[in-house]
């Protein structure tokens, strides 16, 4: 198999299009572009503070409350 031309990439782009919609294309390459984005944002986050927010520390100890460990039992 050959690398494809401009021609071949341009009629799956058309085949694509036609499929899916520009719409919906668009949406998608929103959603891909916002996820991204905040991918990016928590890997900086990460790494410019170390120390945990005691806000977020709250809300995690009240879905403990809910939650069944089950690691910490161990069968007789």
């Amino acid at each position: 198999m050959g690398s494809l031309s401009i021609w071949h990439w341009l009629i799956v782009l058309l085949v694509v299009v036609m499929i899916f919609g520009t719409k919906k294309l668009r949406n998608m390459g929103s959603d891909l572009g916002g996820a991204v984005k905040g991918f990016k944002d928590g890997m900086k986050d990460g790494s410019a503070s170390e120390t945990p927010n005691p806000q977020v520390s709250a809300t995690s100890a009240n879905a403990d409350k809910s939650t069944i460990d089950v690691e910490a039992r161990q069968k007789p």
